[in-house]
């Protein structure tokens, strides 16, 4: 894959999408075999105030952004003989048909690292599974993830 492609997709996934920046995500690896995001834990995530706890719905929303990630970067391999330009179109068509998240755990830590892997991709559709887990590598959710790649 591309230099220009990844950086294109970095800063679209930390940059360009406002509720991204919002969640404070960030990309660590973009290995099309399992991106990883990571993001850092403050008042404003939590769905607990008792607890600390991370608000379900920045699980969920993190490990759909993982998913998609790793759709993007299929997409971005299976079209390397396109211009630069109709490869990047194509991402913006990508978007989450269904997605399904198990909370293992309680969302509590200071650092948390999401991954995903390709389960299968079609012409038309990509079917992802997804982990977070925080700094000590405890296991907090899991999600299946099913986008629209073509």
């Amino acid at each position: 894959m591309k230099d220009a492609d990844l950086a294109f997709v970095r800063q679209m996934v930390e940059e360009k999408i406002p509720f991204n920046r919002l969640l404070g995500l960030k990309v660590v690896s973009l290995g099309t075999d399992k991106p990883v995001i990571r993001f850092g834990h403050r008042d404003e995530l939590v769905g607990n105030y008792a607890r600390g706890i991370l608000h379900g719905g920045v699980i969920s929303s993190c490990l759909d952004t993982v998913g998609g990630l790793a759709a993007y970067l299929r997409v971005l391999e299976r079209h390397s003989n396109e211009t630069p330009e109709l490869r990047r179109q194509r991402l913006t068509k990508i978007g989450t048909i269904d997605l399904r998240i198990d909370y293992l755990r309680t969302g509590q830590g200071r650092e948390y690292y999401a991954s995903a892997h390709l389960l299968r991709t079609g012409s038309r559709v990509a079917v992802t599974r997804m982990e977070l887990r925080n700094e000590e590598e405890l296991l907090i959710a899991v999600g299946t993830g099913t986008y629209i790649v073509g």
